[in-house]
C-alpha cells in the first residue's frame, strides 16, 4: 500500500503506535470505515502512518519487526484508554459502521462537558477496532456558559 495523501505531513507533538494483530483488517477499519488516510508505510515491515484531519497514529503488526512490547499482549488491547478523534460530523462513519455490521461500543450521543467556568458540547460515540482498541470519535459542537 502506497501514501495516499500528497500534502506534506505536519507531525504532532504525540503520536501513538498500536501494535495490532492483522494489519491488513486494522487498515480496512482505521481507513476503509473510519476514514484515516495512509501519510506513508512501509510494507516489509508491517507499518503504516495514518491521518484523519490533525489526529495521527501509527499501526505496526506484531511480529514482523521490532516491537517495543512491556508485557504479555492479551485481547482486547488497549485496556484503559480511549483515543479521542475529531471529525467534522460523526453521522457518516456510524453509517459506514452500521452498513459493515460493525458494533459500537457506545451508541451515538450529544452531550455537554464541564470546562471549568464554561461547557463544551460534543456529539460522539465509541467503537472497538479489530483489536479492541477504543475509539472515541467526537463532533465539537462549540462552548456555552
Amino acid at each position: 500500500m502506497s501514501s495516499t495523501s500528497s500534502a506534506a505531513a505536519i507531525f504532532p507533538g504525540l503520536v501513538p503506535e498500536l501494535l495490532v494483530t492483522d494489519l491488513e483488517a486494522s487498515l480496512a477499519f482505521w481507513v476503509g470505515l473510519c476514514g484515516f488516510d495512509v501519510l506513508y508505510d512501509r510494507p516489509a515491515e508491517r507499518f503504516a502512518y495514518l491521518q484523519l484531519g490533525s489526529a495521527q497514529l501509527m499501526l505496526e503488526q506484531v511480529g514482523v519487526s521490532r516491537n517495543w512490547v512491556t508485557g504479555a499482549l492479551e485481547a482486547p488491547l488497549g485496556r484503559g484508554v480511549n483515543f479521542q478523534i475529531s471529525v467534522p460530523a460523526i453521522e457518516p462513519v456510524v453509517e459506514r459502521l452500521a452498513h459493515a455490521g460493525w458494533p459500537l461500543f457506545m451508541a451515538p450521543e450529544t452531550t455537554w462537558y464541564e470546562t471549568g467556568p464554561t461547557r463544551s458540547g460534543v456529539s460522539q460515540f465509541l467503537v472497538q477496532d479489530p483489536d479492541g482498541y477504543l475509539l472515541r470519535l467526537t463532533t465539537p459542537h462549540g462552548v456555552r456558559a
